[in-house]
């Protein structure tokens, strides 16, 4: 069994087990505004459940894991096993960091991202892909069949056990961060590559461009190309930090969505973006 395989207790061996199911999940539900997040939430649900009586302390679990995250689905499993058992620390101390958990959880999407994506999506998903597409051109029912087969067979072994790993590596961690007094470094260094992770997805994944070109004695000046130059990414950065500000004073994600599809279209429309 894999409990016994990863010296669990019948106990903790349940409690992983509803993980590593509900780890499969963590991409069932994705949205514009914190991606992975009501995955993640569902996966944490039993890990707090179990390790909070009070229900002010459940609701601060559920709050800190609701939160945005984004990672390749099928190694994401490993960060809810390390969670796991910062969960299960942080109920045993009452003078545990529980911010760390977070940043933990947020420094280590990107670089799974990476991995998995790099793994799965661009060489496993193409190679198997390929194989049922060669099947399925000549109206072969096995086409995608053979692809659900070959893919998972590689990719099911990773969402099953990659939990139970991130746990086990997690619990020695925590004892060992325990002992050493290291704990605060840690949550120090992973706050910064987790704001690092996020200025990163600012650059790349929000796009602002303005449109308008001036017309000076029949040569044109564009606006974004100046920008650029002098501070490239900079309409990105100023869009990203007034959301920010607008968020912390409780305008709804979902206003700012409309607010900004509203300017985007209007924009457009007038040249100016």
């Amino acid at each position: 069994m894999i409990r016994e395989k990863f010296g669990l207790n019948e106990e903790d061996g349940k409690l992983m087990a509803k993980v590593a199911r509900r780890s499969h999940q963590i991409n069932a539900v994705y949205t514009w505004e914190k991606f992975q997040a009501m995955g993640y939430l569902w996966t944490m649900i039993p890990v707090i459940n179990k390790m909070y009586d009070t229900e002010e302390e459940r609701i601060a679990g559920y709050k800190r894991h609701y939160e945005l995250f984004n990672t390749n689905p099928v190694v994401g499993g490993f960060i809810t096993g390390l969670n796991t058992a910062m969960e299960m620390q942080a109920a045993k101390d009452k003078e545990f960091d529980k911010a760390s958990i977070a940043a933990v959880r947020t420094s280590l999407m990107g670089p799974f991202a990476g991995i998995g994506d790099s793994i799965f999506q661009s060489t496993w998903r193409v190679i198997t892909m390929g194989i049922g597409l060669s099947l399925a051109k000549d109206g072969n029912i096995l086409g995608p069949i053979v692809f659900l087969v070959l893919f998972n067979l590689l990719a099911e072994p990773c969402r099953i056990l990659l939990p139970y790993v991130g746990f086990k590596m997690g619990s020695k961690f925590m004892l060992q961060a325990e002992e050493s007094g290291i704990m605060s470094f840690i949550t120090k260094a992973a706050s910064i590559v987790g704001l690092m992770t996020v200025g990163a997805m600012t650059a790349t994944m929000v796009s602002v461009q303005i449109g308008y070109v001036f017309t000076m004695n029949g040569s044109e000046l564009k606006i974004q190309e100046m920008i650029d130059t002098i501070f490239p990414c900079l309409l990105p950065l100023l869009l990203t930090l007034a959301c920010f500000k607008f968020l912390n004073k409780n305008i709804k994600p979902t206003t700012l969505i409309a607010i900004i599809m509203v300017l985007g279209i209007v924009g457009k429309y007038i040249g100016i973006f």
